[in-house]
């Protein structure tokens, strides 16, 4: 006589909700043993004499590494984002981080320092990109988080000059994608609204839906997207272009979603410190570069990384402070400054250039 086959029975829901607490009990117990160790770190650089705390090639790595390992369901960026939160409030208890941003609360950037640093760092918002820079250079603030390019609008020209002007150093950066809705207050209807309020990237990010949906609204730009929401939310008349962050800040109703013209609109924003940052193993370095006007200047300049093999990612010209039709370069490229072909090509460039500022070499973004 055969073998009768074995049935499997499947686990009764009451049996897998216990199991699913005794994996809680076990991660309480993981994530408080993994602060403790956070704590101890804290005292041993506090013996040490070090005041830096947070170190970004090492957060990137484990970040990284948790991403690698990851077998799913989950996604890579949602673990991510799970560890991200974790790291965040073990280094809260290290010591609290304090984020100027481009403000007002409830913009892109807000998220973006979010995204970075956990919910666990103090965020302030700040009402122009100078402001961010000089919080940091006075040690009011940690960090600091400004908007550097956006995929559809291309650069943010204050940005760049910011660091004209500045000894800060880039220590990080960030991939935002943007989505826009299309937002109104408690007390409007859409048949009634003759205006909307956006920044003006923003408005220029949704021309084509605004053209093709409400082509005879007035489009009126803001300082910021939060602003245009805190603005329609006691109005009957008007609509909003911001993100969810300032939708929930303002309690808005959403009437359309993601209406940006470019499916894959991306915002890319630096972290600024008063720090240098160690190789992480996957990194960028961003330059300024100060030109002499002569004939060959442009081709003598990237030349160098071609022959030492360095891949450059953006050459943005900006107009020269110092004299008339003359420009300054602000380059990225893969790669450390430490690393030897990065630092060879340097070094020629630096022959061949009236200046060179090293804006730094951060680790490339994760999240």
């Amino acid at each position: 006589m055969s073998d009768q086959p074995k049935t499997v029975s499947t686990p009764t829901l009451t049996e897998l909700r216990e199991q699913i607490d005794d994996l809680d009990a076990k991660l309480l117990e993981l994530i408080n043993q993994r602060a403790g160790f956070a704590q101890t770190v804290a005292e041993i650089k506090a013996q040490n004499g070090e005041e830096v705390f947070y170190r970004p090639e090492r957060e990137a790595q484990v970040l990284r590494r948790v991403m690698k390992r990851n077998t799913g369901p989950l996604s890579d960026e949602e673990v991510a984002r799970l560890f991200r939160e974790i790291m965040s409030a073990c280094l809260a208890l290290e010591k609290p981080t304090s984020i100027a941003y481009f403000g007002p609360e409830g913009t892109f950037t807000q998220e973006a320092a979010l995204k970075h640093f956990g919910h666990s760092a103090l965020t302030s918002p700040m009402s122009a990109i100078d402001e961010v820079f000089r919080e940091v250079v006075a040690g009011a603030a940690d960090y600091g988080v400004v908007p550097i390019e956006n995929s559809t609008e291309g650069v943010v020209n204050h940005t760049l000059d910011s660091f004209l002007d500045s000894s800060l150093q880039i220590c990080g950066e960030v991939e935002l994608r943007i989505h826009h809705h299309f937002l109104v207050g408690p007390n409007t209807s859409e048949a009634n609204i003759t205006r909307v309020y956006s920044h003006p990237q923003s408005l220029a990010q949704c021309r084509k839906w605004l053209d093709a949906h409400f082509t005879n609204i007035e489009r009126i730009p803001l300082s910021s997207n939060a602003e245009a929401a805190r603005r329609v939310k006691g109005e009957w008349n008007s609509a909003a272009i911001a993100g969810e962050m300032a939708e929930q800040l303002y309690g808005l109703t959403r009437l359309r979603e993601r209406i940006e013209d470019q499916p894959d609109n991306s915002t890319r924003f630096l972290i600024i410190s008063r720090e240098s940052v160690a190789a992480s193993g996957k990194d960028k370095t961003s330059i300024v570069v100060f030109m002499r006007n002569e004939p060959g200047a442009l081709h003598s300049l990237l030349e160098p990384f071609r022959t030492h093999k360095v891949d450059l990612t953006r050459v943005e010209t900006r107009p020269s402070r110092t004299s008339k039709w003359s420009y300054v370069f602000f380059i990225d490229f893969t790669g450390h400054q430490t690393e030897a072909n990065v630092a060879a090509a340097l070094n020629e460039v630096r022959d061949r250039v009236a200046d060179l500022r090293v804006l730094g070499s951060y680790p490339s973004a994760v999240l």
